[in-house]
């Protein structure tokens, strides 16, 4: 990945990170375990094309059902 490329994809990561960790009420730390759980920012990172053209509440909304979906299949 070019470096430009990859500026943008971890500009939109960072950004999307910080609005679920509010959206949810998260510490990093806390973030960082669902990451690890979930691949959130791998999530966004092979999506960035589609990703960056969406309001962030719509990729945060894909966040949440990637989370539930998961969730749901782990039960």
């Amino acid at each position: 990945m070019e470096m430009r490329a990859f500026n943008n994809v971890a500009y939109l990561q960072a950004g999307i990170a910080l609005q679920f960790m509010r959206r949810h009420n998260l510490t990093p730390l806390q973030f960082v375990e669902l990451d690890k759980k979930y691949r959130l920012l791998h999530f966004l990172e092979i999506g960035y094309e589609p990703f960056h053209l969406m309001g962030d509440e719509a990729v945060l909304d894909e966040l949440d059902e990637i989370v539930e979906e998961q969730r749901a299949a782990k039960e």
